[in-house]
């Protein structure tokens, strides 16, 4: 891919050496350099790396998706405080909150291109031109109005879903002022911009997937970092206190976490039913036991989800024990299973039912629940499945797969350990993205052990 960023030696502020690499490198967590080797950007500089990944995706990106979605005008309204869902993805940043009343106008043109306009008390500024500033909200509301009939759309799109909360920002007061404002000839002109937000906000642009390798890499290096002995020792570390310790790591590093990352354990004589849909027990670590860890950050706009798993060793051992290592494998090919039924247009539901068909004729007991990734870690796109629902899953489950767009690639299998005479749960989850053709995984996948000494 080109690269994007002129004044922004991208990759070498971001990763070291190592890290900038082919994503393949990282197929094996023992090759991961541990986070502290990495020059993160700070705050400050992030809003010119983040403001041109925006910028790039209105100019390039939104008329593409307002003409595939047959849109000529798109509003996104709201107040501070109860910001739109999508709104922070379309304003420059550092923005915190809609300051009072805050309207966007997108106009589609003849010639393909997006008007960008905005009808604020506070101007908003590059990329947007102000339409309407200053004044009561009013007359605020009668700019809007003007603006939207001077231009006469056919199809007004505005943000009222019943089925995707992320295209359901418009709040009831807003939706009856829109009514209020404008003639009843505009007013049967509106329609519902669910296609147009769910697709705005799953598509990745040639310029974000630069980027999205060595953010999941950021992730994958603090796992690898937490399953060390620099942070457990047997007998003493709980697994609440390895938790906590990636935690205020991220946050050290200045990488907000978008849920509380959590450590697990199984264990030698600790049976998981076979009916239970998640293995694992808190408590402190002990020689012999298997650790997994769920972990999900944010870094320049894009957020990841990742689960490892890991194995302490015996005093005597070197290595896992040969059932385990078969056990990971197993993993492995029920993600290849998985990532081999991605095909552009087919949606998440029939995605799900090959793979389980799939993976049975394998004999593999596994369960899938993958979603999308994106601007948040459950990102609106198909639903694979859901750990508590293994069949359809209605509206999200029929959604399509697109072309460049993101994935974690999350499930589970059990398979019986001879070592252990017990069932062993492996969970895994890894950020991977489509193509349309094949799913790529940003930063490798887990196909070894983390082995803690």
């Amino acid at each position: 891919m080109r690269t994007l960023f002129k004044s922004v030696a991208l990759a070498a502020v971001l990763l070291p050496p190592l890290a900038q690499a082919n994503p393949a490198q990282f197929s094996q967590s023992r090759v991961l350099t541990a986070a502290s080797d990495y020059q993160i950007l700070s705050p400050r500089q992030r809003v010119a790396v983040v403001n041109r990944l925006t910028e790039h995706r209105l100019a390039k990106l939104l008329p593409q998706l307002m003409a595939e979605s047959g849109i000529d005008m798109w509003l996104v309204i709201n107040r501070e405080y109860a910001e739109d869902p999508v709104y922070f993805t379309l304003v420059p940043q550092p923005s915190f909150a809609a300051r009072r009343t805050t309207m966007l106008l997108f106009n589609r043109l003849a010639d393909g291109r997006v008007e960008k306009l905005s009808v604020n008390r506070y101007p908003l500024g590059a990329p947007y031109e102000s339409a309407w500033a200053g004044g009561n909200l009013t007359e605020q509301w009668q700019a809007l109005a003007a603006e939207i009939i001077k231009r006469q759309p056919q199809k007004i799109a505005i943000n009222t879903s019943e089925h995707w909360p992320v295209a359901d920002g418009l709040t009831a007061g807003l939706h009856q002022q829109v009514l209020k404002v404008l003639p009843a000839e505009y007013q049967h002109r509106l329609v519902s911009a669910e296609q147009l937000v769910v697709r705005w906000l799953e598509q990745r642009t040639e310029e974000e997937l630069e980027i999205y390798p060595q953010v999941v890499s950021l992730a994958r290096a603090v796992i690898a970092e937490a399953f060390s002995n620099k942070v457990i020792t047997p007998g003493v570390t709980t697994t609440d206190d390895v938790a906590w310790y990636l935690r205020e790591r991220f946050a050290k590093l200045e990488l907000p976490v978008w849920f509380m990352p959590y450590v697990n354990l199984q264990r030698q004589g600790l049976a998981c039913a076979d009916d239970n849909p998640f293995c694992g027990s808190s408590g402190v670590i002990q020689r012999g036991d298997v650790l997994h860890t769920d972990v999900g950050i944010c870094y320049l706009t894009l957020c990841t989800d990742t689960q490892e798993m890991a194995y302490v060793l015996h005093n005597h051992e070197t290595e896992a024990p040969a059932g385990l290592q078969a056990a990971l494998a197993t993993g492995n090919r029920w993600q290849d299973i998985l990532t081999a039924e991605f095909k552009a247009g087919r949606s998440g539901n029939a995605v799900l039912a090959n793979t389980i068909k799939a993976a049975k004729r394998a004999g593999i007991t596994s369960s899938t629940y993958t979603h999308a990734l994106g601007f948040v870690g459950h990102a609106p796109g198909p639903t694979i499945g859901m750990w508590d629902n293994q069949g359809p899953t209605a509206v999200q489950g029929d959604w399509p797969l697109y072309a460049n767009t993101a994935y974690a690639i999350e499930g589970n299998i059990k398979q019986r350990v001879p070592e252990w005479d017990q069932t062993v749960q492996i969970k895994l989850e890894q950020s991977a993205y489509f193509d349309g053709q094949q799913v790529i995984y940003l930063a490798g996948r887990q196909t070894q052990w983390h082995l803690i000494r």
